[in-house]
């Protein structure tokens, strides 16, 4: 008999809604690696089973994955064990965006059909936007910060902009800096933190390729840190790309007021539904 508990077996999917028609929907995790989206789930108006996608290592027995290809790999190679059958829809909100993408990426390069692809307010590391883009959002970064000092006493504003010439105003990590900021923030827990860590390296060193298939973008309408057009990011590399706009910020979209990000995955779907591919 053994003297030591079996480790339980890692898997990336939990089931956030139930449903029986097909395909079922499986929405990528976010820097923070765990499942989140229930409320959004329950809203999202369809019989179609809902799984949240959680990273390798968020139970601390195992070593994060540190790119979005592998994420891509050990997902679909998952997904082939558990869910053989296929189509899948994808989503993805914010760096999870780029794993649904890479994912359909692969499954379309193995012959696979994707049915739908959404991308939820995702944007790729600033580093791979245009240099003109790079700057236009370092500039609303550089603004956003001098709004915050004029409300401050003037001890407090110096001390404030010292810091930021420190730490946040150097070009590119201002930029990148609020790609993690704009996550919201897991419990203080090692494992999470280095999960965290690691799905950031992930995003630093993606730059999205080319997919030759649709996406469906839907974009916040309250503008922070990202650009204003989602075309100007993703319209060169999608076969086609169709962009809804919904009321919120990067955060209250699948926090607070999920209700119309809701709506628009359940008319994605039931457009899917009405049209099934070929």
């Amino acid at each position: 008999m053994s003297s030591t508990l079996d480790t339980p077996t890692y898997s990336p999917f939990v089931q956030i809604k139930s449903g029986t028609e097909k395909p079922p929907i499986f929405i990528a995790h976010g820097l923070d690696g765990i499942v989140q989206f229930f409320r959004l789930a329950e809203h999202i108006q369809a019989n179609h089973p809902v799984y949240g996608i959680q990273a390798k290592g968020v139970d601390g027995n195992e070593e994060p994955l540190d790119s979005v290809e592998d994420m891509a790999d050990s997902y679909l190679g998952a997904l082939e064990q558990s869910h053989p059958d296929g189509p899948y829809i994808l989503i993805g909100y914010s760096f999870g965006g780029l794993v649904a993408l890479e994912m359909a990426q692969r499954l379309l390069h193995n012959g696979k059909t994707v049915p739908l692809l959404v991308l939820v307010d995702t944007y790729p590391h600033p580093r791979y936007l245009s240099s003109s883009l790079r700057r236009r959002l370092f500039v609303r970064r550089l603004r956003s910060h001098f709004r915050e000092m004029r409300q401050l006493r003037l001890p407090t504003a110096l001390s404030y902009f010292l810091r930021g010439v420190k730490n946040r105003l150097r070009f590119s990590s201002s930029l990148s800096e609020s790609f993690s900021d704009m996550q919201a923030s897991p419990p203080p827990n090692a494992a999470l933190k280095l999960v965290k860590s690691k799905a950031y390296d992930a995003l630093a060193s993606y730059e999205p390729k080319f997919y030759a298939g649709d996406i469906k973008f839907v974009a916040a309408q309250t503008k922070s840190f990202f650009p204003d057009d989602p075309a100007a990011v993703w319209g060169r590399l999608a076969a086609k790309l169709e962009v809804d706009t919904i009321p919120g910020t990067h955060l209250s979209i699948v926090n607070n007021e999920f209700e119309p990000l809701a709506a628009v995955l359940t008319r994605y779907v039931h457009e899917l539904d009405c049209f099934p591919p070929v």
